[in-house]
């Protein structure tokens, strides 16, 4: 999110390696005999699973590079962005899935695109100069004005509704509450945003943010430090916030861009979230974010030219050897082979606890992973009446996170049916048996799930529904628990292995947005070569 001043659905999900099975179900909704297909889709954890028994095929075919990339998700695809931009051709990227971006994927229907993932991207700080470059050479940005405005390209905005909160039974514009609330509960808002206001400029001696963006190059003062060690919850009470509606709307931030809310983050990213973007890029633009209808998969898109005769699909690697030069076994799951693939240096751009089974080493021990369930639901032209759907669209103290409107830019005359996707994490103590239940939780189940929090404000939505995709992402996200950003742990698995294998994911950063992904692939890129 953007500050104290709005609030949107944050770019969770970097962490997504393993790919999409498609396991189509058909079933008949009783009500009024009207007919409702609904779909799973998900992790491929099935062939990811295969990491666990290692059984597979000899090799028969064997391919030299001098730079391999495992992993096409943001981290991988912007290492080689990076490797191209200097100089270096002689790269190969390896991905499981049959298409790249990880978190930044999407789906299609017959009336729109919509994300299976990540879905939108902040303006970035000023001080963040690659991921600037990279909208520049994107067409998302062509520089700036006389005045030195960046000119940037407003179809590739969100538009006017932007948000809107349903509160007390009735939709508010904005997400923060605001018609009906206590003064008390004004005065708390008021106070919280302010501090946010004062923590987004604060520098130590040295002119460093506390709360940067990446993390990596945030302030390591020990006060600042010491945020990071205690939960948000337990720093919000020290402060002595205590309005509900205030706690649910930092429990909903938190949980939109973290996957867990108050009570299981740490305060430093609780704060990083208000604190870490600066809004200082642009003035005219400042409360808009980039979106579009694919949802981030628009960014994975944009990587495409870097990518080009390099990248090679449906390949799982299983195992790694160095000797004088990285011997990496990967099994074509699509022609059921192994091909050995020989390369000077290796970069992995996966999650850990992916990493850890390719190299037989503990390296996910501490890192949580927070599983995710996306639904994208058809709905018949009618639905909503005269009723202008937001972009974002949150319901209170519900569950789930709200939906957003795939449809949003569509600025032609819509005669077709409108297309949501609804977000939900699953904030836990306990990361693993959720992502078990979740996993094992049939069409049924999810659709009850659902419908019965988007119900709260639509009571009659079903009557319009013609379709229903649900998305299982079983580890969508790290978690920024206390200890996990600044941790040894962390820092110990970013340490490359013997000047041969490199590492780079969003969870090595402990916040998965895409900046942080895009920075990991170059810096990792930046020590490999």
């Amino acid at each position: 999110m953007k500050s104290g001043e709005k609030y949107s659905r944050k770019d969770f999900l970097t962490t997504l390696f393993l790919g999409s099975l498609i396991l189509p179900f058909l079933q008949y909704c009783g009500k009024k005999g009207k007919s409702m297909l609904l779909k799973i889709t998900g992790t491929n954890h099935v062939l990811g699973h295969k990491l666990w028994a290692k059984d597979f095929p000899e090799t028969t075919e064997e391919i030299h590079t001098k730079y391999l990339i495992v992993g096409g998700g943001i981290s991988g695809l912007s290492a080689c962005r990076f490797l191209n931009k200097n100089g270096e051709k002689d790269y190969l990227l390896l991905e499981m899935e049959d298409h790249l971006g990880g978190n930044s994927s999407n789906g299609q229907n017959a009336f729109s695109k919509f994300p299976l993932g990540a879905h939108y991207l902040p303006l970035p700080n000023k001080e963040n100069i690659e991921i600037i470059e990279f909208l520049n050479e994107s067409g998302i940005c062509s520089g700036n004005d006389d005045s030195g405005e960046p000119v940037l390209d407003e179809y590739q905005m969100t538009f006017p509704q932007q948000e809107r909160l349903f509160y007390k039974n009735a939709w508010q514009n904005d997400i923060v509450p605001q018609k009906g609330i206590s003064s008390e509960t004004q005065k708390e808002l008021d106070r919280f945003f302010k501090m946010m206001d004062e923590y987004r400029q604060k520098k130590d001696d040295h002119g460093v943010y506390w709360f940067a963006i990446p993390v990596h190059d945030s302030s390591r003062v020990e006060n600042a430090l010491q945020l990071e060690k205690i939960l948000f919850k337990d720093w919000l009470a020290m402060q002595n916030f205590k309005s509900e509606e205030l706690l649910w709307l930092l429990d909903y931030s938190c949980k939109d861009d973290y996957g867990l809310g108050i009570q299981y983050i740490s305060a430093w990213a609780g704060i990083h979230y208000f604190a870490g973007r600066k809004n200082n890029w642009s003035e005219k633009y400042k409360d808009h974010v980039f979106t579009w209808p694919e949802g981030n998969a628009r960014l994975t898109s944009y990587f495409s030219k870097y990518t080009k005769e390099k990248y090679i699909p449906n390949h799982l690697v299983f195992e790694i050897e160095i000797k004088d030069k990285v011997e990496v076994l990967s099994f074509d799951s699509l022609h059921k082979k192994t091909k050995k693939i020989i390369a000077e240096k290796i970069l992995l751009a996966a999650p850990q606890f992916v990493n850890e089974r390719i190299l037989n080493q503990k390296r996910a021990e501490s890192f949580n992973y927070v599983p995710w369930l996306l639904t994208t639901i058809t709905l018949k032209n009618e639905f909503g009446g005269d009723e202008e759907l937001a972009w974002d669209n949150v319901i209170y103290g519900s569950e789930g996170l709200g939906y957003i409107n795939d449809q949003h830019q569509n600025i032609g005359l819509v005669m077709g049916e409108k297309v949501i996707t609804y977000y939900r994490s699953f904030s836990t103590a306990d990361c693993r048996k959720a992502r078990k239940k979740l996993y094992n939780m049939k069409e049924k189940h999810l659709r009850e799930l659902v419908l019965s929090d988007l119900k709260k404000a639509h009571p009659l939505i079903e009557d319009f529904i013609t379709e229903i995709q649900f998305h299982k992402i079983g580890h969508a996200m790290i978690a920024p628990v206390p200890g996990q950003i600044f941790g040894e742990n962390s820092e110990k698995a970013r340490q490359p292995i013997e000047g041969k294998i490199f590492f780079a994911h969003s969870d090595l950063s402990g916040i998965s947005i895409f900046e942080e992904a895009f920075y990991q692939g170059i810096r990792a890129a930046k020590e490999m070569i």
